[in-house]
C-alpha cells in the first residue's frame, strides 16, 4: 500500500464527492416523482429500484470510510485489513449500472426498429460486466486483506473496461439512431440535434469515471485512486437516468414555440399529414410536432409556403 493522502486520502475524496452526488440524486428523484405522477409503474419502479441500491452503496462505502478512519484510528496494522463492507458496494454498484443500462439497452432496442443485432451487442457487454461483478465479489468476499485482493486486479480491470466500452456502444447506437430519424425538416431535426447532444452528454461522464477508474488501477495500482473513481460510477449513473427522465418538460418547454413536444417514449417516422398526428408506441424517445402553416411574404412575392412536420 502507498502513501496515506493516496490510499486512505483517495478513498475519503471519493466517499466525500460521492455523498455529494447522492445528495443530487435525492432531488432529481424527488423532483421526478413530483413532476411526472402519470409515468407507467415500471419507469416509477426502476427509478425506486436505482434509488434503493444507490441509497445502500453510499451506506456501505460510508460505513467503510468511518471503519479505517474512526473505529480503527492509530492501529496501522489493521489499515492493511479489508473490510467486509468495501467488498460488498461493488455488488451494488453493480445493481445500479446493471439497471441503468438495460433501460438505455431497451431504448437502443426500440430506436432501433427491434434490431437483434445493436440489441445483443449492447446487452452483451451489460450482462458481461455484471457477471463479472458477481464474480469479484464471490471471489473476494473470503479475502482479507489488501494484498490478497490484488490478485483480482485484472477482474477489476475488465469490469472498468466493460462499464466504459458499454457506455459508449450506448452513446454510439443512440446517436447514429437519431441521426438516422432526420426528416429534413428544420424543426424536427432541430430537436434531433438536441436528442443526440443530450445522449452524449448522459452517457459521457460514467465513460470518463469508468475509464479513469481503469487507467488509475493500471498506473497506480497500490493506491486507491481507482476506488474513488469506482465510488462515483454508480451516482453517475443514478443520475444519468433521472436526468434522462426529468429533461422532457424541460425539452418541451423549449419547443413549445415551436409546436413541438417530446416524450421520452420512442421514435418512430409518419407520412406527411395536415394537422395533427402523432403515435404512441411503448418506446423511450418519441417527438410529436404538430403541423403548421405559415405565409412568408416579402418584397419580391406574396407566395403561400406550407410547411408539414412529420412525427417521428
Amino acid at each position: 500500500m502507498g502513501a496515506l493522502d493516496n490510499t486512505f486520502g483517495a478513498f475519503l475524496i471519493g466517499v466525500v464527492i460521492s455523498a455529494t452526488l447522492y445528495g443530487v440524486t435525492c432531488v432529481q428523484t424527488w423532483y421526478y416523482y413530483s413532476r411526472y405522477p402519470s409515468d407507467p409503474w415500471y419507469i416509477k419502479l426502476l427509478v425506486g429500484a436505482v434509488l434503493l441500491s444507490d441509497s445502500v452503496h453510499q451506506a456501505l462505502i460510508t460505513h467503510t470510510v468511518y471503519t479505517y478512519l474512526v473505529t480503527d484510528f492509530g492501529v496501522a496494522a489493521d489499515l492493511g485489513n479489508l473490510v467486509w463492507s468495501l467488498i460488498v458496494e461493488v455488488l451494488f454498484n453493480g445493481f445500479t449500472a446493471l439497471m441503468v443500462q438495460s433501460f438505455l439497452t431497451m431504448r437502443v432496442y426500440r430506436l432501433s426498429n427491434k434490431s437483434i443485432i445493436a440489441t445483443v451487442s449492447v446487452l452483451s457487454l451489460v450482462i458481461g460486466e455484471f457477471v463479472l461483478v458477481v464474480i469479484y465479489v464471490a471471489k473476494s468476499i473470503h479475502m482479507t486483506t489488501f494484498v490478497q485482493l490484488s490478485a483480482l486486479k485484472p477482474l477489476s480491470m475488465s469490469v472498468n473496461a466493460l462499464a466504459a466500452a458499454g457506455d459508449v456502444l450506448i452513446a454510439a447506437f443512440l446517436c447514429t439512431l437519431l441521426q438516422k430519424s432526420r426528416t429534413g425538416f428544420r424543426r424536427s431535426d432541430t430537436m434531433i440535434n438536441r436528442l443526440i447532444l443530450f445522449s452524449i452528454n448522459t452517457g459521457l461522464l460514467t465513460s470518463i469515471c469508468a475509464v479513469m477508474s481503469l487507467i488509475s488501477i493500471s498506473v497506480w495500482g497500490d493506491t486507491f485512486i481507482y476506488i474513488a473513481f469506482y465510488f462515483c460510477l454508480g451516482r453517475l449513473y443514478c443520475n444519468s437516468l433521472l436526468a434522462t427522465l426529468n429533461a422532457r418538460k424541460s425539452l418541451r418547454g423549449d419547443s413549445r414555440d415551436e409546436n413541438m413536444s417530446l416524450s421520452l417514449q420512442g421514435i418512430q417516422k409518419t407520412s406527411n399529414s395536415i394537422g395533427t398526428s402523432q403515435k404512441r408506441l411503448p418506446n423511450n424517445i418519441s417527438i410529436k410536432i404538430d403541423t403548421t402553416q405559415e405565409y412568408v411574404r416579402d418584397e419580391y412575392s406574396s407566395a403561400t409556403e406550407l410547411k408539414s412536420a412529420q412525427a417521428v
